[in-house]
C-alpha cells in the first residue's frame, strides 16, 4: 500500500523520481511500470495488478450510462503504462503532464492502493479545500466513522 507524502520537482524532460518506498510496492506488484491517468486536477498512479482489478469493476458495472462512458474515455482512455528507469524514475507523457500542470514543483501522495502526482499549486489548493471541508459537520461524522 501507498503512504505518505513526498516532495520533488519534475525535470526538464519530464520525469519524476519515485519514492523508494513507492518503488518497493511496486516492485512487490511483480511490475517494473505503474499504470498513470489523470483524476481531479492530478495524475492517479497504480500497480498492474490494483490496475487490472480496477479495469474489471469498470467492465462488470451492470450499467453504464453516458456519464459512465464518458468516465471511461477520459480515465481509461487517458492511461498510459510508464515505466520505472533504473534510477527510479518515471516519464510522465506530455498530455498527462499538461493536463495536471505538472511544471516544477510537485507532491507524490500515497492513497493506499494508489499514489497521487499534483502539482505544488494544486496541491496546496486541495489541502485548502480539505481544511474548508472540516468545517462541514457531515465530514467531521464520516471522518469520526474511522475512528479518528
Amino acid at each position: 500500500m501507498f503512504r505518505g507524502s513526498s516532495f520533488h520537482t519534475i525535470d526538464p524532460k519530464g520525469r519524476i523520481i519515485v519514492p523508494a518506498r513507492f518503488r518497493d510496492v511496486i516492485k512487490a506488484s511483480g511490475a517494473e511500470s505503474i499504470m498513470i491517468t489523470r483524476m481531479d486536477r492530478c495524475l492517479f498512479a497504480y500497480t498492474q495488478e490494483q490496475w487490472s482489478k480496477l479495469e474489471q469493476k469498470i467492465l462488470h458495472l451492470p450499467e453504464k450510462g453516458e456519464a459512465m462512458r464518458r468516465f471511461q474515455r477520459i480515465f481509461i482512455g487517458g492511461a498510459h503504462d510508464c515505466r520505472c528507469d533504473t534510477q527510479g524514475r518515471v516519464l510522465i507523457p506530455p498530455f498527462l503532464k499538461q493536463y495536471s500542470g505538472l511544471e516544477k514543483e510537485i507532491v507524490l501522495v500515497g492513497v493506499l492502493a494508489r499514489f497521487e502526482i499534483w502539482s505544488r499549486e494544486n496541491w496546496d489548493q486541495e489541502n485548502g479545500l480539505m481544511e474548508k471541508d472540516m468545517d462541514d459537520n457531515q465530514v467531521c461524522i464520516e471522518i469520526a466513522q474511522l475512528g479518528l
